[in-house]
């Protein structure tokens, strides 16, 4: 299959989620990232917000970290301190914080919880088609940061077909557990 075929796919069985199913597995996800090392050990965190019926982490901003979430500028990701209250609707109708709050710059993030439509068990990502993720993190001063894939159970899956310029994340977590790629 595309990467297109595979996109449509997966985005409607995620969209075909009964509410209560996705919250139980949102809930799940977030009992996984709050008991993992990788989380309790970072300082700074660069998350996002749920669209699309994507796994929603908002209950984990409530930890006393300093948490980033992405502003969609041109074809790059701006990161900027999250504050409560101060989101609005930015790029392609997700919620981004506002542009005047305090940038986060690569040398300060710790760990990456990056949105996925689905996931191969190698760590690859397929996203909405825009390739912001990747390639942010095929800059020097994003490599060698920690990943985490944020999908549920049913988008992970053995391999699919990547692209040069495809980048591996470090994890992935699903209600299920946190896996490391490989």
């Amino acid at each position: 299959m595309y990467k297109s075929d595979l996109r449509t796919l997966y985005l409607q069985k995620r969209q075909s989620l009964c509410l209560k199913e996705w919250q139980t597995k949102n809930n799940q996800i977030c009992q996984h990232l709050k008991a993992s090392s990788l989380l309790h050990s970072a300082k700074t965190i660069l998350s996002y917000c749920s669209f699309r019926q994507e796994p929603d982490l908002q209950e984990l901003l409530t930890i006393p970290k300093v948490w980033g979430l992405p502003r969609c500028v041109e074809k790059d990701l701006v990161w900027h301190v999250w504050q409560p209250g101060r989101l609005r609707s930015g790029k392609f109708g997700i919620q981004e914080p506002d542009p005047n709050s305090s940038l986060i710059e690569p040398e300060q993030v710790d760990l990456i919880l990056v949105p996925c439509v689905m996931c191969d068990r190698r760590g690859y990502r397929l996203g909405y088609g825009g390739g912001f993720y990747d390639r942010m993190l095929s800059k020097p001063e994003w490599q060698g940061k920690t990943t985490i894939g944020i999908l549920f159970d049913f988008a992970v899956v053995d391999e699919f077909a990547i692209d040069p310029w495809d980048q591996a994340l470090s994890a992935i977590c699903t209600e299920s557990g946190l896996f490391t790629s490989h």
